[in-house]
């Protein structure tokens, strides 16, 4: 296994859940950090989080809607200023909203799509470029099993799923010539606000996959040798 020590990584929704998990997972290993969120409250949290894990780690972070071009441009570029291009690169923020297709509004649909699809791209659009041109990196998307498979009330979000699964194939076709990994993670139900939030964990969270699970196979994964790519990592609760 390689080591990250030293490396950088950029992570959406970092603020709290699965991006804050990954947050801690990824320190432990020594590498540093440039968040982003919606929240500063939130990434201040994290940052004192990471300080008191290895405080000689380089935290940058900031705020920004994920939805918005304008503002993913503004905000990375504030961090690469500050960091460098990053190593690794975690699309983890997203959004969702359940019910039966007529019963959501067209701004509902608007914003899950604007915020789990096109706010992927853009915030790859604007990484991808030093990815390139330094001819490595990692770019990890987290999807959903509702992206592989629809349901009666997941529409919009199945739809955001499935074309993020199709965008990061489609990458990772294109920039592995360059050493560039493209892969993503594809989780059953886990126990962060979205999920619990929403009714999807039955009421006992405990008994399904928790984000420190998560951060913990996205770190074995980003320690494969570089020869190495797996294009999907699907991951099931075992008896939810």
């Amino acid at each position: 296994m390689e080591s990250l020590q030293g490396k950088t990584a950029l992570i959406t929704g970092a603020g709290k859940g699965l991006g804050k998990a990954i947050a801690e997972a990824l320190a432990k290993e020594g590498v540093h950090l440039a968040l982003l969120s919606r929240t500063e409250s939130d990434l201040l949290a994290v940052k004192e989080i990471v300080a008191g894990i290895d405080s000689s780690l380089k935290v940058s972070y900031a705020v920004a809607d994920q939805s918005d071009f304008s503002s993913i441009k503004t905000a990375i570029a504030s961090l690469i200023s500050e960091v460098g291009v990053p190593d690794i690169l975690v699309n983890n923020a997203g959004v969702g909203k359940f019910g039966k297709f007529l019963d959501l509004e067209v701004s509902e649909w608007e914003n899950i799509i604007k915020v789990n699809l096109l706010g992927v791209y853009y915030v790859i659009h604007e990484v991808l470029p030093g990815m390139l041109e330094r001819k490595s990196g990692d770019i990890v998307n987290v999807s959903s099993t509702a992206g592989q498979k629809g349901n009666a009330i997941t529409s919009a979000y199945s739809a955001s799923k499935f074309g993020l699964n199709g965008l990061t194939e489609s990458l990772m076709m294109e920039v592995r010539k360059s050493d560039i990994r493209v892969f993503s993670m594809t989780p059953s139900t886990i126990a962060t606000d979205l999920a619990i939030g929403n009714n999807l964990t039955d009421g006992n969270p405990d008994t399904v996959l928790q984000p420190e699970d998560f951060a913990e196979l996205l770190v074995s994964h980003l320690k494969l040798p570089k020869r190495a790519l797996v294009k999907n990592v699907e991951f099931w609760s075992t008896n939810p």
